[in-house]
């Protein structure tokens, strides 16, 4: 379906100059007129298919939202959403990474198929251009398709290094979108740069980009060399190219015309995903919104500052809130709210220490980005995957709380459903239609799903089976303070009565056991949908 895009170059100026030398990114005027037109009565437009919205929080935990229990932050735009849908309390991502995680939910299959992991900034597209995915399955229903914001799924095909100064394809177009603005991987990696579509934005050919994850190219100052330049301190790994006063990993030669500035992003990502809304009002459309909020290096725009009492992790949380509160503004703009299906959701569980010296942990008081839950980012107890998950939806949602068990890996095969697509035995292996339980607070989820780290887990209404790994986990203990759930014995835990999986009762039920690593053998081996 043709989609109408507008360029970058032609947006109204924002009152915030980039640092794009030759393009000012601008949305006051427009961000202005959608304000007004909020409170303006609207005509409800109907089609026979909803619009879709997916909102994707990075590193969001379970309890870094007011509707799940956050102290020292507001949220209430992402509370009134909750308030007014449903709110899942046992809902969780596919793994507790984030490549993983969205491999999962764009192709309804587990990631550990493809041996999806955490990617460079220059790997290659890890979603084959002939396999099914969720946007391009809802082209078949007459959507239009974009992603805006975080993508970190790889780009170009791996045979070639990619050309930054032409077009880096295959990518998000290839495999089911009709429009792309992203951030090619994310904040703490380079390229350090805008992608729209298939070309880097306002690239000058007089300075092309070069990017290399084995060696220093160019003559940019690192944060190894000068870590008197850096804004946050950082980690080895993180201390390569600087960028607006940031280390990140990877070094990266030319580009300064292109170069993002971190504190611009919720205004960028956000007047991108509104003209993508108003473009196609008219037909059904499908939004992938994919935050690079709350992930690192966290460097929330100033009109954020003070908004938490957690210094800028909080402050991230509350542009995270604002971003998704224009959003929903957007939408009610237009009239199309009460026809829009919004899943608002997170790609893996919290983490405080991810590279940068920035206060988190000091600063963070009463508050548990986890809940009452272990673990986190990394991690295979239940806070790596089990995250916030809202689903808003006037036209047909049955709100309410939902503690039935969800997983992200069915989204593909029940918006299937929804739009009436039906999907062949090859396509989305893993997910289940779970359409009801999505629109209803009062249906029944699933009754097991795997939950992916560094090894594989099973989860079923009471009972968490953590399969033993030979990875060794000190690494997540010791440099991201998270514990890591990984053990060379096999782990079980009934989470019916011990819901921070204190006590490892595998030794008193072995027959338990085997039956939980046969099942995840068995789902391993899985090559159709069943």
């Amino acid at each position: 379906m043709f989609v109408k895009k507008k360029s970058i170059k032609n947006i109204l100026a924002l009152s915030i100059t980039l640092s794009l030398s030759s393009v000012i990114l601008t949305g006051c005027n427009k961000a202005a007129e959608t304000e007004s037109e909020v409170s303006k009565p609207n005509i409800v437009k109907t089609n026979d298919k909803p619009n879709i919205v997916i909102f994707y929080v990075d590193d969001l935990g379970y309890g870094d939202v007011g509707s799940y229990g956050a102290k020292g932050v507001e949220t209430p735009n992402v509370d009134e959403l909750a308030q007014n849908g449903i709110r899942f309390t046992d809902a969780h991502s596919s793994a507790a990474t984030c490549t993983p995680s969205r491999y999962s939910l764009l192709t309804g299959e587990y990631a550990f198929r493809e041996h999806a992991s955490v990617l460079k900034g220059d790997a290659a597209l890890i979603i084959p251009t002939d396999k099914p995915t969720l946007p391009s399955m809802l082209k078949k229903a007459g959507y239009s398709t974009a992603v805006v914001g975080k993508w970190h799924l790889g780009l170009g095909d791996g045979k070639s290094p990619i050309d930054w100064n032409g077009k880096v394809s295959p990518g998000p177009l290839e495999i089911g979108f009709d429009y792309s603005f992203l951030m090619p991987a994310t904040g703490d990696r380079v390229p350090s740069v805008y992608l729209e579509n298939h070309n880097v934005l306002n690239i000058s050919q007089d300075d092309p980009i070069e990017v290399s994850y084995e060696h220093k190219v160019g003559i940019r100052p690192t944060g190894t060399e000068n870590p008197e330049l850096l804004r946050q301190a950082a980690d080895p790994q993180h201390s390569n190219t600087i960028i607006n006063g940031i280390s990140r990993i990877g070094w990266m030669k030319g580009g300064v015309s292109a170069e993002w500035k971190d504190e611009d992003f919720y205004k960028v990502f956000t007047n991108m995903a509104n003209f993508f809304i108003e473009d196609n009002k008219e037909n059904p459309f499908f939004l992938f919104f994919s935050f690079h909020d709350i992930h690192v290096p966290r460097l929330p725009n100033d009109m954020f500052k003070g908004k938490s009492t957690m210094g800028v992790r909080g402050d991230a949380i509350a542009q995270m809130d604002w971003i998704t509160g224009e959003v929903v503004n957007k939408l009610k703009a237009e009239g199309l709210l009460e026809n829009t299906l919004i899943i608002f959701t997170s790609d893996n569980g919290p983490v405080l220490t991810d590279g940068y010296d920035d206060e988190a942990m000091e600063k963070l008081g009463d508050h548990k980005p986890s809940g009452d839950f272990k673990g986190g980012k990394y991690s295979a107890y239940e806070a790596g995957t089990r995250v916030p998950t809202i689903v808003h939806y006037p036209a047909k949602v049955k709100a309410g709380t939902s503690n039935t068990l969800m997983s992200q890996v069915d989204i593909y095969a029940s918006l299937a459903k929804l739009v009436n697509v039906d999907l062949s035995k090859e396509e989305a292996i893993d997910s289940k239609n779970f359409l009801n339980a999505w629109l209803d607070a009062s249906a029944e989820g699933r009754t097991e799903l795997i939950e992916e780290s560094h090894t594989l887990s099973l989860r079923t209404k009471e009972w968490k089976y953590i399969s033993p790994s030979s990875v060794k986990g000190e690494w997540i203990t010791n440099m991201k303070n998270i514990e890591s759930g990984l053990s060379p014995i096999p782990q079980l835990f009934n989470l019916a009565e011990d819901k921070s999986e204190q006590n490892n009762i595998a030794l008193q039920h072995k027959a338990d056991v085997a039956k939980y690593q046969q099942r995840i053998d068995e789902i391993k081996a899985q090559t159709h949908r069943n």
